[in-house]
């Protein structure tokens, strides 16, 4: 389908096959997906009704929205469980791409798949690339006026929308500085990241020990939140970005 939108919200067709599971059963199966843009940042999924093979309870809830319209609450069940209050269908949404669609709370679904890869954190968006490159230029990472990691053998992650990261061989960062904290986040693009703090200060540093095949070549390799060390790239302090992540 053409992409339409109506206020900020975008939707257009995806081509992808698209599963999700709940209490171990196939609660949709479709090659027929919306993307729709709640918010800029990212997609998520709505899928024709006609896919669904779970159960949605009505709830007798609604939640409004000035873009979509009302949305009708379901409780979802399938394979023997339930995930309360977790599909919504606007079956009179004023943006008219999206009537006779549900849309799956992503967190309460076991798992989502698209084709037959799983999916983390919320559907990938076709405008996001992750673009990985070798470089010679000179990185050194200070904290607190430390250095803690200095190197000119940087893989540097260019991903839309967000400032390049450097990733730094850990034969070039001080390891007696980090240590693992236990934190675990997940990124649809990448994978799942392992964490540690650097000179006390909390999860400043982490890295992907298996990422995801596009992203293979930061395996093992480790990044530090620009916006809360100081960076020089060839001996000039870059400015620290400003994101969510800061």
């Amino acid at each position: 389908m053409d992409a339409v939108s109506r206020g900020r919200v975008r939707v257009e067709g995806s081509a992808k096959r698209v599963r999700t599971y709940l209490g171990g059963h196939p609660a949709a199966d479709t090659t027929r997906a919306l993307l729709v843009w709640e918010i800029p940042y990212y997609p998520t999924y709505y899928l024709p009704l006609e896919d669904v093979t779970a159960e949605l309870k009505p709830t007798g809830a609604v939640e409004r929205s000035p873009s979509r319209g009302d949305g009708l609450v379901h409780t979802v069940a399938a394979g023997g469980k339930e995930a309360a209050g977790a599909a919504l269908t606007f079956p009179d949404s004023p943006l008219e791409a999206i009537r006779g669609h549900v849309r799956f709370a992503w967190d309460a679904m076991d798992a989502w798949f698209e084709e037959d890869e799983q999916v983390y954190v919320h559907a990938r968006s076709p405008y996001t690339r992750v673009d990985i490159l070798p470089s010679s230029r000179h990185v050194r990472v200070e904290v607190g006026g430390v250095t803690v990691a200095d190197s000119r053998h940087a893989r540097i992650l260019f991903e839309t929308g967000l400032p390049p990261r450097y990733y730094l061989p850990k034969t070039d960062v001080r390891l007696d500085l980090l240590e693992h904290t236990g934190t675990v986040t997940r990124c649809p693009y990448k994978g799942t990241a392992e964490y540690w703090s650097v000179n006390g200060e909390p999860d400043l540093a982490w890295s992907y020990p298996t990422p995801l095949p596009e992203s293979g070549r930061v395996a093992g390799l480790i990044a530090f939140y620009d916006e809360k060390v100081d960076t020089y790239v060839d001996g000039v302090l870059q400015e620290r970005p400003k994101t969510p992540f800061g």
